[in-house]
């Protein structure tokens, strides 16, 4: 048993986080401090930048430079909504331009190959085509 030697090797894969995809300079249509939190945006915005219901993403304001995190609802199709709700409501108002990120992770090899969306919209978060 003494020269019995056990090699155990270990095969990590190693993951990249990168940007998935963002919504860039977006306008928030409204605010509502008495929610239980999260980020409403238009069923249109969210396909286009392939957001799912309930995903993490980063709201980073540019017009404050107020950055957070909160989770997505899905609004209604077309509506050109995105509504900041809850606690978030103190740190980012109606009006201001923020741009919308999710990440995800990748392992190196799909990382060479990925490329992120981003979704550009107009003052009215329409989409521009």
């Amino acid at each position: 048993m003494n020269n019995l030697r056990i090699l155990i090797v270990y095969n990590f894969l190693m993951l990249v986080k990168l940007l998935k995809s963002k919504i860039h300079n977006c306008f928030i249509t409204d605010h509502n401090v008495d929610y239980e939190g999260s980020i409403l945006i238009n069923k249109t915005l969210m396909e286009a930048a392939s957001f799912l219901p309930n995903e993490k993403v980063h709201v980073l304001s540019v017009t404050s430079g107020e950055r957070l995190e909160t989770y997505v609802i899905e609004g209604e199709n077309d509506s050109q909504d995105i509504v900041i709700n809850g606690a978030a409501a103190h740190k980012i108002k109606t009006g201001e331009k923020v741009i919308i990120v999710s990440y995800a992770l990748f392992t190196e090899e799909e990382a060479d190959s990925h490329t992120p969306t981003v979704v550009h919209v107009d003052e009215q978060n329409n989409l521009r085509k």
